[in-house]
């Protein structure tokens, strides 16, 4: 069923690449190419490397975009911090380290990545991704998800304060998706670290290939039927069609044991639109009504990559995860027999 969700009005845009200190605007009269077929022609490798977060931050409330002038003091700050640091500043944190100048490590878990395992970043002018509602912040949660919330947050507490992992290590089927190289989700949306797609179209046929897990969407164009509502999946089911020259994906049937908020949803509204030679207007509308009290929409500018995509090897020598089980097992053995 074709739906107006997530109809969201174009705005002009600008972007300031971090480590460059170029910038760019978005075409203005832009004609989008044309497949053979005639179709819009998405395809290329495109790069989520946006700095903007998904909440607005609270410093620009009641403000939809940042000035130029803003972009490079954030560009700027940024760029000083991974100097002095050479932190890895993952996702939005590029954002909140050059606002807070917070330049303490964002990623403690591992005792630290650094800057060369993420791609260059690009500053865009919105404040937040989600445009919808107006405020830029996730509408309220509903009583279930507050209450799941709450439990997840009381048993990530418990895990910290007896020095335990979150997930428990009774078997590698208790641990998380990705722990195992499963997935990590569709759409997959963090920005900075394996965070690009390939787009490839046919008549009937649009397939995104994302680079983290090497998950493949393959979205059919046709009148296919959805699948029936018993049967679920980690992607959901997804169908599209062309309204003018933007992409409409509608995905439902997604599975709880999905990780990610949006992927909970009852339906995912996807509006992907060329915008320029260089750039690509991706907006999500998800309507979750077991989590939030009403739909949201996020706006994210993919810009164009002449480069590949990379395997995402996580079976492939794998160790971690057979040496989490051996190491369990080892403690319990050693507490067994009461050794230190």
């Amino acid at each position: 069923m074709k739906t107006n969700i997530g109809r969201i009005p174009h705005y002009i845009f600008c972007i300031f690449t971090l480590v460059t200190g170029s910038s760019a605007c978005a075409q203005a009269g832009y004609q989008v190419p044309r497949t053979s077929d005639g179709q819009p022609d998405i395809q290329g490798v495109w790069a989520n490397n946006t700095v903007t977060p998904v909440q607005r931050p609270d410093i620009f409330e009641g403000r939809e975009f940042l000035t130029a002038e803003e972009m490079q003091i954030i560009a700027q700050r940024a760029g000083e911090i991974t100097s002095e640091t050479d932190d890895a500043l993952f996702g939005e944190s590029v954002i909140t380290s050059a606002l807070s100048g917070d330049t303490g490590s964002n990623d403690p878990s591992t005792g630290n990545y650094d800057q060369f395992w993420l791609a260059e970043r690009s500053i865009h002018n919105r404040t937040s991704q989600i445009i919808d509602p107006p405020n830029g912040k996730y509408p309220p949660l509903t009583e279930g998800g507050t209450a799941r919330r709450e439990r997840l947050a009381q048993l990530r507490n418990n895990s910290a304060a007896a020095g335990e992992r979150f997930e428990t290590l009774d078997s590698y089927a208790t641990l998380s998706q990705d722990d195992r190289c499963i997935t990590n989700g569709a759409p997959y949306l963090d920005s900075g670290y394996n965070s690009y797609w390939q787009i490839v179209q046919s008549k009937d046929y649009v397939v995104i290939v994302q680079e983290m897990m090497h998950d493949a969407r393959i979205i059919p164009l046709t009148d296919m039927p959805h699948a029936p509502e018993a049967i679920e999946l980690l992607h959901g089911d997804s169908r599209g069609y062309w309204d003018g020259d933007t992409l409409v994906v509608e995905t439902s049937n997604f599975s709880d044991r999905s990780e990610l908020s949006h992927n909970r949803a009852e339906l995912n509204v996807e509006r992907i639109t060329r915008i320029g030679d260089g750039q690509l207007r991706y907006q999500l509308t998800s309507n979750d009504p077991g989590t939030y009290s009403a739909p949201y929409t996020r706006e994210i500018i993919f810009d164009y990559s002449d480069g590949d995509i990379y395997e995402f090897a996580c079976h492939e020598g794998n160790y971690a995860l057979p040496n989490m089980l051996q190491g369990a097992r080892e403690e319990e053995r050693r507490e067994a027999a009461g050794e230190n």
